[in-house]
């Protein structure tokens, strides 16, 4: 069976869920990777508000479509940042609260495992809905980012050192180790975008993190080759490396060795679209990722999760783009060989 593909919704918040998901219908899709923003799903309503994740259901069932992970990006941010004043607008007036650095991280991090048991009542709540779709990896994801308290540091001016740094390490470990617990205790896994502003932005980075957290089962990663390939980065390696920790993939593009030569790697304080960007976000199967080697990878280390489109173009119209990258990602994905090598018909005893 084809892997499901699904649209993260994240880019689509200003949309309410129920106006939505028709539109995901009608642009191909088989499902949603719903954002805990705008109204896709409201994690405290799903704890506290009786019937709430059934209603979810009752949506996606309306419009013929699955559900498999939950993203918390927002949220996960704040828990190890060095908070300022752009964090007030990606947050909740009550995990805000009154702007104090350490009150705002305590409650993000209180968040992200309340979004654990909300993803557990929302997968429990859709087990019979989804009894006869396939089956995804068979695990409770929720996707998002960690925050970094040593982002700012990437350059070493003024010189940074390795003690320096892994303070930085101790204290992701020292946040996220009880919210994985509560992971642990629900049965979920957190799945970390390794992304640049956070803890893992590269394959070392990402290793180093595994490694402060004694390679905590619940620990792994939403594999984006989009934020990977322009710094630089095998990002087919990645899933070499890391095989049995790919636990969501996001189908997300991006060219690099563009522009004018005025803007570098770091962004230059551009907007993205700027046409001397050294790099920018494209509609999936117009930047300069290689997809079929992603798929011969996730293929061999045995990935059957949902393929999910995180759709970013600057240039192009949305609908127009995700109905487009939904359909590339159909023609580049193909089923994994589960039956013998092409050879094996020329044994006599397989004739």
């Amino acid at each position: 069976m084809p892997r499901p593909v699904t649209l993260f919704t994240g880019q689509w918040a200003d949309l309410p869920l129920a106006e939505l998901l028709p539109k995901v219908h009608d642009m191909g899709y088989d499902g949603v990777e719903l954002a805990c923003w705008g109204d896709h799903f409201e994690v405290q309503r799903a704890l506290k508000e009786e019937g709430y994740v059934e209603s979810i259901w009752d949506q996606l069932a309306a419009n013929n479509l699955v559900c498999y992970s939950i993203s918390s990006h927002l949220v996960g941010q704040a828990v190890c940042d060095l908070i300022d004043e752009r964090h007030k607008a990606i947050l909740s007036p009550e995990i805000w609260g009154d702007g104090d650095p350490e009150g705002v991280r305590q409650r993000a991090a209180q968040e992200m495992m309340d979004t654990a048991k909300a993803a557990r009542k929302l997968m429990d709540a859709g087990k019979s809905y989804m009894a006869d779709k396939a089956r995804g990896t068979g695990n409770v994801v929720v996707n998002g980012f960690t925050g970094s308290s040593i982002w700012h540091a990437l350059y070493a001016f003024p010189p940074t050192d390795q003690a320096f740094l892994e303070k930085g390490y101790q204290d992701f470990a020292k946040r996220w180790t009880p919210i994985l617990d509560v992971f642990e205790g629900e049965d979920v896994y957190f799945a970390l975008e390794v992304h640049p502003t956070e803890i893992a932005f590269d394959i070392a980075s990402a290793a180093r993190a595994l490694s402060s957290l004694n390679n905590h089962k619940r620990f792994g990663f939403n594999y984006d080759p989009s934020h990977l390939g322009y710094q630089g980065v095998d990002y087919v390696r990645f899933i070499r490396e890391f095989p049995d920790r790919i636990f969501h993939v996001h189908m997300k593009d991006a060219w690099w060795g563009h522009g004018d030569g005025t803007v570098g790697v770091f962004g230059g304080h551009t907007d993205f679209t700027n046409p001397g960007r050294y790099w920018d976000f494209r509609s999936v199967g117009r930047g300069d990722t290689d997809f079929e080697e992603i798929i011969v990878a996730l293929n061999d280390i045995g990935y059957s999760g949902p393929l999910s489109v995180e759709w970013e173009d600057g240039r192009m119209e949305r609908f127009h783009g995700a109905t487009e990258s939904c359909q590339y990602v159909r023609s580049v994905d193909f089923p994994r060989n589960e039956g013998g090598m092409f050879d094996s018909a020329f044994d006599n005893d397989n004739q």
